[in-house]
């Protein structure tokens, strides 16, 4: 009879996948001995391998190269990243050798964009496309920017105020974008988005405040539903009435010749994981040239905005099972020794789901289980995964350590988590390590952040640190003597 979880794996999907293989009972991603890294550093544990952030924007500059050619389409295409998916530094230098360019959200991204200019890694050639409502701050660090000669900053207008401050903090001519406020699903709460302007308002916004202001040059259509890129008939359909709305604005604005269709290409969540990339470019490439010929119109160079397509394949998560409780005759409760809702919020947040297999013991018999985290929140769980909203692992047995990781979990996380701040029951955040490849191929691995500690916890929460109280605690005891 097959019992072994390796069984549990080859007879359910096609195994062993691109990024993941055995050897012996281990588990190794994209070539990496993850038991042997658990044992060497511990856990819990983070990880990036930076690797694949350079191998994902390459596919999709690909994907649209080889389409681009196919369809004769006489446009450009831009790859940009979305910085709020991951702003540390390493995820930036690792993109950043790709020739690319960047999508920012708020003020102090601006901040980041000098300090990497200031680096030498971002030059005034690289587009620089800034979406969000922007308030005071951002808006002086958009004028700042180009006050100071980076042309390619493209601030993506949100409502009818941000052209006047834009202007007022500007002082040489500039471009911009305007955002389309775009219909959601029916299934969302609201009906359209509250990013942009609505789709019957942009070329009034256009005709009575951009088309007269000499200061000003339209450029770019900016388009992005929340769903993202999905071959549905709702995306096919609200893509149509973007490119309807691009022709019309296009028609009355000839300096108008780019269209931002945003991101939302998923990252893989299953074993099971299965999208067209190829596909989906080739056929929006086709749209957008299809609309434009129809009309009369130059097509529009073509701009994206991927964040978690770009980062999120590159992160993982470490974890060791602590206990199991058995709380019921049918559960079983395998408790981690770390927090989901601190690490993996998206987990608990957004019930998000993410590739999750054990790193050692594969050879052994498996059982159906459920996850717990270490706080004492009863959110802090993990209860459902690809085998039919079960979870199933190795057996537990106290004497035989069993690792489970995490995997594509590097878009988002650490940000929504408050990286280096305060934790969820004071759960500190887990050692993160930096995975690269030297020019032979040979892993590389360097300690980013080490586990957080108690001292830096009551920093950050105004206890004085343990060698100033000592002396008020004596002088206490003079004053009572």
């Amino acid at each position: 009879m097959n019992t072994k979880y390796s069984d549990l794996i080859t007879q359910t999907y096609e195994f062993p996948q691109v990024e993941f293989s055995t050897k012996g009972d281990s588990l190794a991603f994209h070539g990496i001995p993850l038991e042997q890294l658990a044992a060497q550093y511990g856990t819990p544990l983070k990880f990036t391998y930076l690797p694949k952030i350079s191998e994902n924007i390459n596919r999709a500059k690909t994907w649209f190269k080889k389409a681009i050619a196919e369809h004769n389409y006489k446009g450009s295409y831009n790859y940009c990243y979305c910085t709020k998916s991951s702003h540390f530094s390493h995820v930036l230098q690792e993109a950043l050798k790709n020739d690319i360019h960047l999508e920012t959200s708020s003020a102090f991204d601006i901040e980041i964009i000098e300090n990497l200019k200031q680096q030498g890694l971002v030059s005034n050639d690289t587009y620089v496309i800034c979406n969000g409502f922007k308030r005071e701050r951002y808006i002086e660090n958009i004028g700042r920017l180009l006050n100071n000669g980076h042309h390619n900053c493209i601030p993506i207008i949100d409502n009818y105020e941000e052209l006047d401050l834009l202007t007022e903090e500007i002082k040489d001519s500039f471009k911009v974008g305007i955002r389309i406020a775009s219909e959601e699903e029916p299934k969302f709460e609201f009906y359209t988005s509250r990013l942009g302007i609505g789709y019957k308002n942009i070329v009034p916004f256009f005709e009575q405040q951009i088309k007269n202001n000499e200061q000003v040059e339209l450029k770019m259509l900016h388009f992005f539903i929340n769903t993202g890129i999905r071959d549905n008939a709702y995306y096919w359909n609200e893509l149509m009435k973007c490119l309807k709305v691009y022709i019309r604005l296009k028609k009355a604005c000839p300096s108008l010749d780019s269209l931002n269709i945003g991101g939302g290409f998923p990252t893989k969540n299953s074993l099971a994981f299965e999208f067209d990339y190829e596909y989906m470019v080739y056929e929006i490439v086709n749209q957008i040239k299809l609309a434009c010929d129809e009309a009369g119109v130059a097509v529009p160079h073509i701009f994206t905005e991927f964040g978690s397509f770009t980062v999120g394949e590159s992160g993982g998560a470490i974890y060791e099972v602590l206990y199991q409780k058995q709380q019921n005759d049918r559960e079983k409760w395998n408790m981690i020794n770390s927090s989901f809702i601190t690490t993996l919020p998206d987990t608990w947040a957004i019930n998000k789901r993410f590739i999750m297999l054990p790193i050692n013991r594969w050879n052994d018999e498996y059982e159906r289980v459920l996850l717990g985290g270490l706080t004492c929140d009863s959110d802090d769980y993990y209860n459902s995964e690809q085998h039919m909203n079960a979870i199933y692992l190795p057996k537990f047995k106290k004497d035989k350590p069993l690792y489970i990781g995490f995997f594509n979990v590097g878009a988002y996380q650490e940000s929504i988590g408050g990286f280096g701040g305060l934790q969820h029951c004071l759960i500190p955040h887990p050692k993160h390590l930096l995975l690269q490849r030297d020019a032979d191929g040979e892993l590389q691995v360097s300690v980013f952040k080490e586990q957080q500690t108690a001292s830096q916890l009551l920093d950050i929460l105004g206890y004085q640190p343990q060698e100033r109280i000592k002396p008020i605690q004596e002088k206490e005891q003079e004053l009572t003597s």
